[in-house]
């Protein structure tokens, strides 16, 4: 699978852009965001200024503090509607802490639900989340090469290539790769 490499520069400013964004149009000052979100008020003003890039662990709590998904706040800093998304056009973001990469393989829209995720995780990775955006997600994970552990809640589920994980996310949940293999699967979100 390969991965088209866009100004990570200009995706880190337009997802700055849209956090002061979201934390304005609620009214919410950066000591408010970081009680409801569990995240530094100063990493918050450094992430509002572009000054630091944001990690999934981070963005995964921001967008739970404003009842998102995270492919939603992608779309956000996306300005335009195209029923056709070509792969050079189709958002890849990588996470600075972890290299988690996450590419959009569905055109972005605003008013429509569902979503098609590629990401790829290196190996000896982690990425917990400490709540779903939305209580209920449900999510369809294929994955097409490696191993990948998925700890939803109380439940492991040890995955192979060729393995299809469906499932609903009310609580935590973590993956992770051994430290001998990485994972490349592709996600369903509706």
């Amino acid at each position: 699978m390969g991965f088209a490499i866009h100004d990570e520069q200009s995706v880190d400013q337009r997802i700055a852009t849209r956090l002061k964004a979201l934390r304005l149009e609620r009214g919410w000052s950066l000591n408010q965001l970081a009680e409801r979100s569990s995240v530094s008020r100063a990493t918050l003003s450094r992430l509002e200024n572009a000054e630091v890039s944001a990690t999934a662990n981070v963005l995964g709590r921001l967008c739970a503090a404003y009842g998102l998904t995270l492919s939603r706040l992608m779309v956000m800093i996306e300005n335009d509607f195209a029923p056709l998304i070509r792969p050079v056009d189709q958002p890849l973001w990588t996470d600075p802490e972890t290299g988690y990469r996450r590419r959009s393989l569905s055109p972005p829209a605003q008013t429509l639900a569902g979503e098609v995720l590629e990401c790829r995780l290196q190996p000896g990775t982690r990425i917990s989340y400490d709540a779903p955006p939305k209580p209920g997600l449900e999510h369809h994970l294929i994955l097409r090469a490696g191993r990948l552990t998925i700890s939803i809640g109380d439940d492991t589920h040890d995955l192979q290539a060729g393995d299809c994980l469906r499932y609903q996310l009310f609580g935590s949940n973590v993956f992770s790769t051994p430290d001998d293999e990485g994972a490349e699967y592709l996600l369903f979100i509706v």
